[in-house]
């Protein structure tokens, strides 16, 4: 479950390392995001020379979640 404030890290290729959730895409007050879900990020690091900058908002698909006990 990811919630806004939440930081995650990025399983792709977009050479971003860490995004911070703003917003959930979808009903007015959901509480949290899921697997296939949209959320609005923005990017907390990225790697050096790459087209995406530190700070640009983004939108995001959510792919895969753990739980923490």
């Amino acid at each position: 479950m990811i919630q806004p404030q939440s930081h995650l890290n990025v399983a792709d290729i977009s050479r971003a390392r860490e995004l911070m959730c703003i917003r959930i895409i979808g009903a007015s007050n959901r509480r949290y995001a899921h697997i296939s879900d949209i959320i609005i990020a923005v990017i907390n690091e990225a790697l050096p020379n790459t087209p995406l900058e530190r700070s640009e908002v983004i939108r995001v698909v959510i792919v895969r979640t753990c739980t923490y006990l």
